[in-house]
């Protein structure tokens, strides 16, 4: 068997098995194998180490190690070394069966013995449940019969869990009160991808590392914020699921208010994973509930039509495959929230994401306060322009800060200039699908990154309102945008009203 060189295997990790359920689908050879190669390449598995797929096609081992060496050229955007994909090719096992059979699950047990005999892999196990959600409690329920989930001897035992968990307050508390039947909270890692990614993490270390930022905020020098995160595909083959779930719930509770909670945090006392969740928790608690004629007010919902994206014409998403041609789902969400606490009282966060905009982007617009005016009353400059940082998180990662400037000549004229780091540029990029930080974290049991029972059902409770709203006013003048825009125009009224406007990202019309 190819082992990589012993020098060359980077910080240890404990010997360990990856059980991937859900191993013939998109998500396995997409994100997770090109990620775990990723990895191997970089010297940051485990010398005893193997992956474990479990899935409902009939195929055997060889004919999954070969299917994943044709997907892994597809799926990885870096060109695949020979030796780091070989030591992975060669713990890659397969067994079959379906999710509900109690079969599966002794057939697993059997494979994980002989996997612990071969690889030394000492009884380590992180069941990954790349499953429809329905399955998530079945698949931990089964585990538990068979002890698959005991942690005894020193050996551990943890799960992942794929978003989404639940589609609302009281389907999240169910899943978190039945997987706790049989797991410890401190076992259970509920995955959001986009706190794999570089940028967001850095948003910490932004924050509480440099002292010329720290300072400034908060209420008394940020105006407010702006968190935009766009898509320019439609729903593709997610149709059935996007019917069922919808913007609102597909993005807000996860991927937007993660990244309010980072953006709004107040300093934890140390890194550890429940010193950073205990502060996250804290802001999305504090975000002030609403009537229902506020989400009215601060709640825009809309549906793309057909449009053009990049000249190509794309059809609305009611054409799209399995979506009704009547449908009111929301494609599109945008929203105002406040937080409600001493350092941003009256700061107003909006929040945007959106399928078929112009582009594919997120970032977060720090919006600071116009320095006062008065000492520009009698030069040629008509309006100062506010200061704003910018973080990016994808796809070019970085972070831009706008300040005013002096033009050259004898007259007082400013011109706006940006001080812009990207990541790409400074440190050189490597090859990632978001997932590797995650899945290394996982690991190693650092839970950080993972949302805790609390973090998700509080964010669920931000957004209750409006579902009860728009249960009983569900939207009607859909579709409202056109495919290849911004939103639909109620989206800039939101911000209007206040005297602001969305930010102008880089490429917008």
């Amino acid at each position: 068997m190819t082992e990589p060189l012993a020098q060359s295997m980077g910080p240890a990790r404990d010997p360990s098995v990856i059980v991937v359920f859900g191993a013939d689908g998109d998500l396995t050879k997409r994100k997770l194998i090109p990620s775990l190669y990723h990895l191997a390449a970089g010297n940051l598995l485990p010398k005893e180490f193997a992956v474990v797929g479990l899935g409902i096609t009939p195929m055997s081992t060889e004919s999954f190690r070969a299917k994943l060496s044709q997907d892994i050229q597809e799926f990885t955007n870096a060109s695949i070394e020979p030796a780091p994909w070989d030591w992975l090719h060669e713990r890659l096992y397969y067994v079959s069966g379906d999710f509900r059979d109690p079969h599966a699950y002794r057939l697993l047990e059997d494979a994980l013995a002989r996997v612990d005999k071969a690889h030394g892999t000492m009884g380590n196990y992180l069941y990954y449940l790349a499953t429809a959600p329905t399955f998530f409690a079945e698949i931990v329920r089964q585990l538990g019969l068979r002890n698959l989930t005991v942690q005894q001897g020193g050996s551990w035992r943890r799960v992942i869990i794929e978003k989404p968990f639940g589609h609302d307050l009281d389907s999240a508390r169910a899943l978190n009160e039945e997987l706790l039947r049989v797991l410890e909270e401190t076992q259970i890692y509920r995955i959001d991808h986009y706190l794999g990614k570089e940028t967001v993490q850095n948003i910490l270390v932004f924050r509480f590392a440099n002292g010329i930022f720290e300072p400034i905020w908060n209420r008394r020098y940020i105006d407010h914020v702006q968190i935009t995160v766009a898509e320019s595909l439609g729903v593709e083959h997610r149709g059935r699921y996007y019917e069922a779930a919808g913007a609102l719930r597909d993005m807000v509770p996860n991927h937007l208010l993660q990244l309010v909670s980072f953006v709004a945090m107040e300093p934890p006392h140390s890194f550890d994973a429940d010193a950073v969740r205990d502060e996250k928790a804290k802001v999305l608690r504090a975000v002030l509930p609403l009537h229902p004629l506020d989400v009215l007010r601060s709640y825009v919902a809309g549906q793309y039509g057909e449009g053009e994206i990049a000249g190509v014409p794309v059809p609305g998403y009611r054409e799209e495959p399995n979506v009704s041609a009547t449908s009111n789902t929301e494609t599109f969400i945008a929203l105002k929230i406040f937080i409600d606490s001493w350092r941003w009282a009256d700061v107003p966060f909006y929040l945007r994401t959106g399928k078929r905009m112009p582009k594919r982007v997120t970032e977060v617009a720090i919006q600071f306060k116009r320095a006062p005016f008065m000492l520009f009353r009698k030069t040629a400059i008509e309006r100062l322009t506010p200061n704003q940082l910018v973080i990016r998180i994808q796809p070019d990662e970085g972070i831009s800060l706008s300040f005013g400037a002096k033009v050259p000549g004898p007259t007082v004229r400013m011109g706006t200039v940006n001080m812009d780091f990207q990541y790409a540029k400074y440190f050189g990029s490597a090859p990632s699908t978001g997932y590797e930080t995650l899945l290394h974290d996982c690991l190693a049991g650092d839970a950080t990154l993972f949302n805790r029972a609390d973090n998700v059902e509080v964010g669920w409770s931000v957004v209750e309102p409006v579902l009860d709203v728009w249960k009983a006013l569900p939207p009607t003048s859909f579709p409202n945008y056109a495919a290849g825009t911004w939103g639909p125009r109620e989206a800039d009224e939101l911000l209007e009203r206040d005297g602001r406007q969305w930010r102008k990202v880089t490429g917008q019309s």
